[in-house]
């Protein structure tokens, strides 16, 4: 079964067939997806990386986490499953971008 993994902390230039190249050293990648931003198309700074087995994530976890990319300390763990599948923003909390005042 394949295991999903978080990237952090990647440098704004990383690309996804770099993510593939690094993690493929410690086992089969399966997809690697970097986050950018919906309105800039700029890198987020964050990804996922698919092993194709549990091992081959825990070697990657083992070997990356912490491992200098760039200038930039790689974050590297288990990616875990989102929730509600809506926003992680705790209710009440604002977050438009509409500049209308808020009630």
């Amino acid at each position: 079964m394949s295991s999903k993994l978080y990237v952090g902390n990647l440098p704004w230039r990383a690309t996804e067939a770099q993510l593939t190249q690094l993690f493929g050293a410690h086992g089969e990648v399966v997809d690697a997806k970097i986050v950018s931003d919906r309105e800039t198309g700029r890198s987020r700074g964050f990804g996922f990386v698919t092993m194709s087995d549990a091992s081959a994530a825990q070697n990657a976890i083992g070997a990356l986490n912490g491992a200098p990319l760039e200038g930039r300390n790689l974050v590297v763990n288990e990616a875990r499953d989102q929730e509600g599948g809506g926003s992680r923003r705790p209710s009440g909390t604002g977050g438009g971008r509409s500049g209308a005042p808020r009630p």
